[in-house]
């Protein structure tokens, strides 16, 4: 989906870029008023102006559109490599804090039980 909206997005950018640069400015207009262009066309004198100019707003509606999608799609994307995966019947183990807070301990038999502490 997002691939398909990526696609459209640049060839609509594309069209935009070609539109614009096909469309003559509001200069040009003044030479073909006095004969030196030629005013009558496909479109005839001012349909060329009007199907270009309606054809670029179309394209930039639809990059618009589409670049707004996109952004959409990517602030919502779910990032699977930051979320945790836990089955839900077993609850995620919490480390108990240790009940003595003397430091840490330095030898073999100081985390041993001593046999006062063991119950009969």
């Amino acid at each position: 989906m997002e691939t398909l909206i990526w696609i459209i997005n640049v060839l609509s950018a594309l069209g935009v870029i070609g539109l614009v640069l096909l469309q003559h400015g509001k200069g040009a207009d003044m030479g073909a008023a006095f004969g030196s262009g030629s005013a009558g066309g496909l479109f005839g004198s001012r349909g060329a102006a009007n199907f270009l100019s309606r054809s670029t707003a179309i394209l930039a509606a639809v990059f618009f559109a589409t670049s707004l999608a996109l952004g959409y799609l990517t602030s919502h994307k779910v990032k699977s490599a930051a979320m945790i995966s836990v089955p839900a019947d077993k609850p995620l183990a919490i480390p108990a804090a240790p009940a003595d807070n003397k430091g840490p301990s330095t030898g073999a038999d100081a985390s041993a039980p001593k046999a006062k502490d063991i119950p009969n």
